[in-house]
């Protein structure tokens, strides 16, 4: 048990089940002194089991759509009745493409499916900073972190329309991230994960090929999403109140590697066969 986030409280979207980082997040968050608030959409609390989470966490969950506004004003609403006034932070952990989902490649995307996965997985950003700013809810030097993947700047193959969505989060971040912090003192900031095996990565192609790929080509290895629920809690933490409108690399090095030793042996044995 640290204190780290001792004295602070924060609302966490995302958290489905054991192996989504939210989890991780809410867990580490509340072990480090925070009180925390759960949130996810309706349909997800049916099928997850957010309500084990809450039940370690002493913490309260209130069901509601990131993709609608209404949701998101009623939701920073309790959650202020809740704490009593204002909180800290907010973890943004959300992200989902219908076309990745039903299979359909980068050319040949269905727009209908594109705008949900724009609207779910890098509006939906928007729409949460912007009940939060719009209510105040956010103590001074309070921290708005959202999770992103190396994609939205570099082509991976089987990402597809979820590049697209990440390249929007981390603009929100930036462009947000200014008003936000010059009205209000609040730094928004976006963490570029490693792949990681949760429920809604499990969605992409070749998923178990990429995690071999980029293990082998991280000089530090993956980082797991403990490791990443640990790095998220620093961004939390007064000891970054400076640090605002950046993506920060937590990929145990790959995004600055072009080749390494191990991944080059991978790619001649697969020559080989």
């Amino acid at each position: 048990m640290g204190n780290l986030l001792q004295g602070k409280k924060g609302l966490i979207f995302g958290a489905l089940n054991e192996q989504s980082i939210a989890w991780k997040v809410a867990e580490r968050a509340v072990a480090e002194g925070a009180e925390i608030v759960l949130t996810n959409t309706p349909a997800s609390l049916r099928f997850g089991t957010i309500n084990e989470l809450a039940a370690k966490c002493n913490s309260i969950v209130i069901p509601a759509d990131a993709t609608k506004v209404e949701d998101l004003e009623l939701l920073i609403d309790k959650t202020m009745e809740h704490f009593g006034g204002k909180f800290d932070f907010i973890l943004h952990s959300i992200g989902m493409s219908p076309n990745l989902r039903k299979g359909l490649s980068y050319d040949d995307l269905n727009y209908e499916y594109l705008n949900k996965t724009l609207d779910i997985s890098a509006i939906s950003f928007h729409k949460i900073i912007k009940a939060a700013y719009s209510k105040d809810a956010l103590n001074e030097w309070g921290s708005i972190v959202a999770l992103t993947y190396l994609a939205a700047q570099r082509t991976v193959c089987g990402y597809d329309d979820m590049a697209d969505a990440k390249a929007l989060l981390e603009s929100i971040a930036r462009s947000f991230g200014y008003i936000y912090g010059q009205k209000c003192k609040v730094r928004i900031n976006t963490v570029s994960q490693s792949p990681t095996l949760t429920t809604a990565g499990s969605g992409v192609a070749g998923l178990g090929n990429l995690l071999e790929y980029a293990e082998a080509m991280a000089p530090l290895g993956n980082a797991t999403a403990e490791d990443c629920a640990d790095y998220v809690l620093t961004l939390f933490s007064d000891y970054t109140r400076k640090v605002t409108m950046q993506n920060l690399f937590h990929d145990g090095g790959f995004a600055s590697m072009s080749m390494s030793h191990a991944a080059m042996s991978i790619v001649e044995k697969g020559l080989k066969e």
